[in-house]
């Protein structure tokens, strides 16, 4: 590798772990007050650096939520598109117990109602809001009708499509039950999804208890 090769990569992965800590701050910053009190200067002062150097990385407070938007969905399509067999209510579970905090791999419940309330009064922020929600639903389709062998349902398209609303739906209503009940016994969970999942993802009556 050329010494400017290398020059270049080393400046890239500066960026890139400069950004990262910014997304990170203004995560927390927005869990914690919320975002119309979590100004470009409160962010600044979590990630340890002068507003200044926040706006060569980010034009406002918008881009730093489209930011942090785009990276949930990049792993959310991550996690998607492995071709593996999922146990989608063990996975279900562990994201409800775990997927309290500020974990920048996931949408903590308090950020995703600070999203969704926003998205109600900005235009902009409902427009970003709204390409997750499609990008998730289009990703859900394509795993729901990928045959069985690559980790898929093998589903129709218009019974894909019908069960991706329903993992949605169920999604946000998890993350909602998270805010309200921390404490949720884990095991009764797993076992209500084991006996929901197998109806959403192939239709018919739900699994029989026991």
């Amino acid at each position: 590798m050329s010494a400017e090769r290398a020059k270049s990569d080393k400046a890239l992965a500066r960026t890139e772990a400069q950004r990262e800590r910014i997304l990170s701050a203004a995560q927390r910053c927005f869990i914690e007050q919320g975002f119309h009190a979590a100004g470009m200067a409160r962010i600044a002062e979590a990630a340890g650096m002068s507003p200044g150097l926040i706006y060569r990385y980010f034009d406002n407070k918008a881009a730093i939520i489209r930011a942090i938007i785009a990276r949930q969905l990049e792993r959310l399509n991550q996690d998607i598109s492995l071709h593996r067999p999922i146990d989608l209510a063990a996975e279900m579970t562990a994201k409800f117990v775990g997927g309290h905090g500020c974990d920048r791999n996931d949408l903590s419940p308090a950020l995703l109602l600070e999203l969704s309330a926003e998205a109600t009064r900005d235009p902009e922020i409902h427009a970003v809001v709204r390409h997750f929600d499609q990008n998730l639903r289009d990703a859900l389709v394509q795993w729901l009708m990928r045959g069985k062998h690559a980790g898929g349902h093998g589903l129709p398209e218009a019974r894909a499509r019908e069960a991706a609303l329903l993992l949605q739906l169920l999604f946000e209503g998890m993350k909602v039950r998270q805010t309200r009940d921390p404490t949720l016994d884990p095991a009764l969970l797993e076992a209500s999804l084991r006996r929901f999942l197998p109806f959403v993802l192939a239709g018919g009556a739900p699994a029989p208890a026991g």
